[in-house]
């Protein structure tokens, strides 16, 4: 019997592929007018980042422990092996509670096997790692070797983002509210990515083009065989920006293909409409 993997809404990964690729999904959670909703499930990124651009200020919270427990559960009913890629500890509790829910669900079965890797990821960084793991699932790999793969994949996942409206960062404490004020009056655009498993800043750029070259030469310069790749791309509902990084990326690096999906309501809510992010390896498996 193959492993099943289980990953969370925080991948950014469609429900479409969830549902095809056999994957448990665990929502996390999106409280807007006084309503709790489960990302992806009763919630799409659109209406968070439209319900945004009218000024409302949606707030995320963990999955759920029940979840956790009767998805596990049910596995150990079931005698599966399982492996739940999680979303990056330095970002959500959602990794603590699933280690915490698995002792539960073991202590009444002892005998159950599952491995939770914390990702360290956010967004399709996460994403790409688990669409890696599901790969190598559906050839039969063992549950010790896909755990080794999520580990590999997680560690070298690389995460540039840049956001439309610095405010939407400004708001959850990630920079200043006056340097998010500066930055739209001059047109600044800052580049982020992830250092162990939280968003830091990396600088500033006025204009577009500035920021699109400074991405090109990160990845130029973090990348490893750019052209032996599935870039990832999610964004804040701009498709149209999307393409634009697509077209770039494919004129500049020919990678195996690149992939795009919307940033979803977890991480949207935080990062804001407009934002792009950027995933890709700096180390190859050999």
């Amino acid at each position: 019997m193959n492993v099943q993997i289980i990953a969370d809404s925080a991948s950014d990964l469609p429900l479409e592929y969830f549902k095809d690729n056999n994957i448990i999904l665990i929502p996390l959670k999106v409280h807007m007018d006084n309503e709790e909703f489960n990302d992806l499930v009763t919630i799409q990124p659109k209406v968070v980042y439209d319900a945004m651009r009218n000024g409302k200020a949606p707030k995320t919270s963990q999955a759920s422990p029940q979840d956790f427990y009767e998805a596990f559960r049910q596995l150990a009913k079931d005698k599966q092996q399982g492996l739940y890629i999680a979303f990056s500890s330095e970002l959500s509790g959602t990794y603590q509670t699933a280690v915490m829910m698995r002792d539960e669900v073991k202590a009444e079965f002892p005998e159950f096997e599952l491995e939770i890797v914390d990702s360290k990821c956010a967004s399709l960084g996460l994403g790409l790692a688990v669409m890696e793991v599901a790969r190598h699932a559906a050839k039969g790999a063992s549950l010790a070797d896909l755990t080794e793969i999520a580990k590999f994949q997680c560690a070298h996942m690389e995460h540039l983002f840049t956001v439309a409206d610095l405010t939407y960062l400004a708001r959850g404490g990630r920079i200043s509210k006056s340097s998010a004020f500066i930055g739209g009056l001059l047109n600044i655009k800052p580049l982020l990515n992830v250092e162990e498993g939280k968003l830091i800043p990396l600088e500033k750029f006025r204009g577009k083009k500035k920021l699109m070259r400074a991405v090109i030469d990160t990845m130029k310069e973090r990348g490893d065989r750019l052209d032996q790749q599935i870039i990832g791309i999610s964004h804040g509902d701009d498709m149209k920006e999307a393409m634009e990084y697509k077209a770039l990326f494919e004129e500049t690096f020919h990678p195996k293909s690149v992939y795009i999906s919307s940033v979803g309501a977890t991480v949207g809510a935080h990062s804001g409409p407009g934002t792009i992010a950027i995933f890709f390896l700096n180390q190859l498996p050999e």
